[in-house]
Parts: C-alpha cells; sequence; structure tokens
C-alpha cells in the first residue's frame, strides 16, 4: 500500500487504488461505478445501470492512511470493497415517502407552497367578495415586503439568531426543524409569485373599469409597465434559467426591482392625485398615510436601500495560493463563526458571497479574516489572475446555514474544492460541536498549500483528505456513513457545488439522517 509522504500526512488521505489488497469474491478488477452524483464516467468500463437508490451505495476502489504519531497504518477495512460499502449503506433503514418529503415537497417547496396557497384562498374569498383595486394593491404590497424582506441581511441574522438559539438539551426533532430555516427561501420565492397574482387582479379590475383622463391615462400605462416588470423578475429567476445565466438573473432581479420601486411610489401619488379630483376634500397627504401600502412601500424602500448605504471600496491582501485558488484578506470589518460577505469589483455589476474565518491563528492579536476563492467562473478567474488590492461590499456580514449547525452535539463536515473555507469558520466558535471532516480536492496541498491544510487539522486532527488528482472522484457517502457511527454524530453538514451537495443530502435525509447543505437559490 502506497505511504504518503510530506505534510499532508497528518491526515487520513485517500490515496491511488492498490488492487492487490482490495478484497473481492471475483478475480475481475474492480471498476468504479458507471455514474457518480448523477454524472456519467466515462472512463469506467462498467455497463451496469446506477439507480437513485443505489448510485451512492458503492466508489471507486480505493484504500486508507493515516499517520498517527508518526507511524502511518492502514485502517483494517476497506472502502475499495463493493460488498462492505452496499452492507454499510443498506445498514440504514430508509425512510418511506422518501422522494416526496425530501425531493418533490422539501422544506422550500412546503414553505413555497404555504405562501403561495395561502394568499391563492385569500385571493379567491376577496374577489368573490367583490373587492376594489385599492384591496389589492395593498394585498400585493404585503407581499412583496415580505418577500423583499426574507433578502434583507439584518433579517436574514435575526432569524438566524433566532432560530439557531435553540439549546442542544432540545428534542432532536425541534432542532432538526430549526435547523431548516435556511429555507427561507421558499417565503421569498412564494410570496413574491403571490404577489404578482395579487397585482395581475389589481390590473385587471383597474383596466375592467378605466375612465380616460389625463390622470388615469398614466395610472393605466404605469400599472402594466410594472406588472412587465415583476413577470421579467419571476421569468428569470426560475432555477434552470438562474442557473444558466446567474449574471442575467442577477442584474435583471437587481435593476427590475429598484424600478418598481420607484414606478410603484409613482404609481401611488397618481393614484393619490386620482382620488383628490373624485373628492377634493381629500388631500394627497390624508389618503397616502391611510393607505396600508403606503408604509409597507416606505419599510420594503427602507430594507432596500439599507445595504447600499454601506457600500464600502475596501483594501484587500490577495494571497494567492495557486493557479486555482486565492486567499483573500479582509480588515475592514469583523465577522462572527458561520458569517460571510458580499462582494463585488464594481459595485453595478455581479456580486459574490464569500464565507469569511478568523486570520488569528496566523497572527494572534488581528481582527482580520480571510475568504477561500477557486477558479470556477469568470469573476473568480480573473480575480485569481489579477490578484486585486481592492474590492467593493455592502451591506453588513450575514449568517450562512452553518450557523444552525452548532445546536448539535456532534457534526461531520463534509465539503469539496473551496467549499473548505466556508467550513473552516467552524474553529472560531468556542461553542462548536465535535467535528469530523471529509475535504475531498485536487490535490489539496498544491492548491491551497500547507496552511490551509494546518486549518484543516484544527478543526479535526484526523480528517479524511480526499485527493481526487490521484484517486480519482470518490463516493463520499460510505465515508460519511463510517465516520457518522464513530462519532455518533446527530447530523451531517454538506458544503458542494448543487449536484453533490443536493444528492449527498438526499442520501443521507432518506436514510433518516439529519443533513443540510446550501440551497442555491439565489
Amino acid at each position: 500500500m502506497e505511504q504518503t509522504a510530506g505534510p499532508s500526512s497528518e491526515h487520513e488521505v485517500i490515496q491511488a487504488p492498490n488492487h492487490a489488497h482490495t478484497r473481492t469474491k471475483s478475480t475481475d478488477s474492480v471498476h468504479p461505478p458507471s455514474t457518480m452524483y448523477g454524472k456519467r464516467d466515462g472512463s469506467s468500463s462498467s455497463t451496469s445501470s446506477v439507480t437513485e437508490e443505489t448510485r451512492y451505495a458503492a466508489s471507486p476502489p480505493v484504500s486508507t492512511i493515516a499517520e498517527e504519531k508518526g507511524q502511518a497504518h492502514a485502517y483494517s477495512e476497506t472502502w475499495a470493497d463493493p460488498e462492505a460499502q452496499h452492507a454499510e449503506a443498506d445498514s440504514f433503514s430508509q425512510k418511506r415517502f422518501r422522494f416526496i418529503r425530501y425531493t418533490a415537497l422539501n422544506v422550500y417547496r412546503r414553505l413555497f407552497s404555504l405562501a403561495f396557497v395561502g394568499n391563492g384562498i385569500a385571493f379567491i374569498i376577496l374577489m368573490a367578495k367583490g373587492a376594489t383595486p385599492l384591496d389589492l394593491v395593498n394585498a400585493s404590497a404585503v407581499n412583496l415586503s415580505v418577500c423583499g424582506l426574507c433578502r434583507q441581511p439584518l433579517v436574514i441574522n435575526m432569524l438566524y439568531l433566532i432560530f439557531g438559539s435553540m439549546p442542544r438539551s432540545a428534542p432532536m426533532r425541534l432542532r432538526r426543524l430549526a435547523c431548516k430555516i435556511f429555507h427561507f427561501g421558499g417565503v421569498h420565492s412564494g410570496t413574491g409569485v403571490a404577489a404578482c397574482i395579487w397585482y395581475i387582479g389589481f390590473a385587471g379590475l383597474y383596466t375592467h373599469s378605466f375612465k380616460p383622463s389625463p390622470t388615469s391615462i398614466a395610472v393605466l400605462a404605469l400599472i402594466w409597465l410594472v406588472l412587465a416588470l415583476l413577470l421579467a423578475i419571476i421569468l428569470v429567476a426560475h432555477p434552470t434559467f438562474r442557473a444558466k445565466r446567474h449574471d442575467y438573473f442577477e442584474l435583471t432581479h437587481r435593476f427590475s426591482n429598484w424600478l418598481v420601486l420607484a414606478l410603484f411610489w409613482t404609481l401611488l401619488f397618481l393614484l393619490a392625485s386620482q382620488e383628490q379630483e373624485k373628492s377634493p376634500s381629500t388631500s394627497i397627504g390624508t389618503f397616502l398615510i391611510h393607505l396600508p401600502t403606503f408604509w409597507l412601500l416606505l419599510l420594503l424602500t427602507l430594507a432596500t436601500v439599507h445595504p447600499w448605504l454601506l457600500l464600502r471600496r475596501v483594501p484587500v491582501v490577495a494571497e494567492p495560493l495557486s493557479p486555482h485558488a486565492i486567499r483573500l484578506h479582509f480588515s475592514h470589518t469583523t465577522v462572527k463563526f458561520a458569517q460571510g460577505i458580499s462582494v463585488a469589483r464594481h459595485p453595478l455589476a455581479d456580486w459574490h458571497a464569500f464565507a469569511g474565518f478568523t486570520d488569528q491563528f496566523d497572527s494572534p492579536a488581528t481582527t482580520k479574516f480571510s475568504c477561500l476563492v477557486s477558479r470556477a467562473g469568470d469573476w473568480t478567474r480573473d480575480t485569481i489572475t489579477t490578484l486585486p488590492t481592492h474590492l467593493w461590499t455592502r451591506g453588513v456580514p450575514t449568517y450562512g446555514f452553518g450557523y444552525v449547525c452548532r445546536m448539535f452535539e456532534r457534526i461531520i463536515v463534509v465539503t469539496t474544492g473551496s467549499g473548505i473555507g466556508p467550513c473552516l469558520s467552524f474553529m472560531w466558535d468556542k461553542n462548536r460541536p465535535a467535528i469530523r471532516v471529509v475535504w475531498q480536492t485536487k490535490s489539496p496541498l498544491k492548491t491551497y498549500g500547507q496552511r490551509t491544510l494546518d486549518l484543516v487539522k484544527r478543526m479535526d486532527e484526523r480528517a479524511v483528505v480526499i485527493d481526487s488528482s490521484v484517486s480519482g472522484r470518490v463516493d463520499m457517502l460510505p465515508i460519511v456513513l463510517r465516520l457518522y457511527k464513530e462519532l455518533g454524530a446527530e447530523a451531517v453538514c454538506v458544503i458542494s457545488n448543487p449536484a453533490v451537495t443536493k444528492g449527498l443530502v438526499y442520501a443521507l435525509e432518506r436514510r433518516g439522517i439529519a443533513a443540510y447543505g446550501p440551497i442555491f437559490d439565489s
């Protein structure tokens, strides 16, 4: 069995296959599965199909090597044994209705459905009772306000602090439910679509009762212009479009939202002016302060403007780690456990969120923090190539889903590539749970450097570091299941790309294991 030399041998490392030590009942060589997280592996010679139920029960032939007290040794078990991996996976009972519970009607979709169906019932009742156009405007404004507040950094932080404050002594079921708070994006999208439905009703009623006048013509034009913008916002937010054209989604979403706010304010004043024409004794101010939409729109405007009032161009020290990754050091503010910041090269261009972790392990007295950035697109490629000295930031540091994982006693952290960056924030939390780390990446030492590996070791002295440049992409589920049993873990935290995150979280949840990962809804 090949021994790993150098600093990276301080971790439990997945290394190259050694078929001589692989236990099989057949004389044929063991091949990797033809499907890994739903993607076809062209190098595999296997012709058997891998279903959703079994694709996580097999992995490429690999061996494990660890170094404890300076002496490397091989673990007694080997994950290269497909039979053993199937037995490991099958030892967990499968949950009933797992596809419905964890995919078709996951928490995000349940919240979306609750918001949308609730509004649908209210819409039918109001229309049956003969709602006025202003009733529908108010209902639309309520939903727009909730939709906007769900993306306000201060509101997000408040939600995480409230739900993340649940003690570890609370029943496991309550803690598992509280951890789902990061699915609040379902409320954001549900109320956003509902707001558009209410507004369509308002546009229809106003158009039906339209009586030409200079003011009413302007009102009608604005009504339909706002509706067109609302529809555009919803269309570009569709998951398929958002995934393929994220930059267009972000720019359309942002500037259309701003334009809708401005036009909605104009529309309110025109409606007030129209009301004054009908009833001269009613002033514009009196009409507005008695209209719920006015106050809701004011709240939404303040929530939208607030992050941009904190727009700053801040210095950044870019530390090259490799041609594939850099570490950005910031000193303009401080971040807490599981918090991140949004940065941009230009304030009106695309923004990117990164989780921060402390620099105190490099300089104990410093208040600086860092973000890991790896090459994953145009923005990250340009950032790695140009090594910026300044970047734009806005708003306040915002909590991420990792914050709620602190309510567990013992967790497994699973990540790939630069996803290790958000995981490093666990080092900072004095109240952190006991952690085992599984990190799969290409050439970890060469790509991220010895200091990054040292930080990983601070989280978990026996971290499982998988070098995919040597072993190929490894199915991490059997490894996670083994560590889950060994640690007696209560939950698994997964930070990876959308395909791996969703696939691994589902594979764990359908086995009854509490698993959490980002939902990529923005």
